[in-house]
């Protein structure tokens, strides 16, 4: 099995997602997968993209979810996710032959695919659903936070965040490095409370989400909290990431 690094990483990149803003457009999935299909990896595979069953690898899925705000009135939330670089990632220390491992200096999660023999062991341990294996290679691929990219000198400096924050039309991502609390995602987190996914799971994600703001009408704040089962709006997510990842 792998090994975590002993001491925690220099810095822990991450996202930080808005749950607010984002407006389930589905432009990262889109720029994810092509950024990645032609970076250093292997291209993310499709399997009969235009048939009845189409079916492919892709590193960033967007769920929506009705969520009531009263007993007549309801939103749509969208709620993007990949992997979420966890500090006490589980899919590292399943892994049988070192393929997933986690990197000291920057906290990110990765996959050397010479070494994973599809064994999908990881997959079955993380308890976010943000591995896909590839139908085609046969390896288990994932978010890397765009590593070719926010470390490229060759482009801009602007430019050297992941594609999915880079192609968001409404600034629903962020990224940057959350063990530095004077950066611009911590303090968002600090700001608009910032949460872990599941965080009874104990993996201590190092990605965060911002919860949506209290719907207002006029100067009236209609529900601050949202009116779903116990446990509010986190609440009902985690029970419906639950039932998802069972089905």
């Amino acid at each position: 099995m792998t090994s975590l690094p002993k001491e925690p990483p220099t810095k822990r990149l991450g996202l930080v997602i808005d749950l607010d803003t984002c407006v389930g457009c589905h432009g990262c999935a889109v720029a994810c997968k092509e950024w990645n299909t032609g970076g250093i990896a292997a291209p993310l595979s499709d399997v009969h993209p235009y048939g009845e069953d189409p079916s492919g690898a892709w590193l960033n899925r967007i769920h929506g979810y009705e969520v009531a705000d009263g007993p007549s009135e309801s939103r749509t939330v969208y709620f993007p996710k990949s992997c979420l670089h966890c500090e006490n990632a589980p899919c590292v220390t399943v892994c049988p032959t070192g393929a997933s491992y986690k990197r000291q200096d920057d906290g990110i999660v990765l996959v050397d695919e010479d070494k994973c023999i599809g064994c999908s062991l990881c997959a079955w341990a993380c308890p976010y659903g943000a591995r896909e294996l590839d139908p085609v290679d046969g390896v288990m691929k994932k978010c890397t936070l765009c590593v070719d990219r926010i470390y490229n000198e060759h482009i801009p400096k602007e430019s050297r965040v992941p594609a999915c924050v880079a192609s968001c039309p409404t600034s629903a991502r962020h990224f940057g490095d959350l063990a530095d609390p004077e950066s611009d995602v911590s303090k968002l987190v600090a700001e608009r409370s910032g949460f872990d996914l599941a965080p009874e799971q104990g993996c201590s994600p190092t990605n965060k989400y911002l919860p949506p703001r209290a719907k207002r009408m006029g100067a009236e704040v209609v529900n601050e909290e949202l009116e779903e089962p116990a446990g509010g709006f986190l609440g009902w997510l985690d029970k419906a990431l639950t039932q998802l990842g069972g089905d």
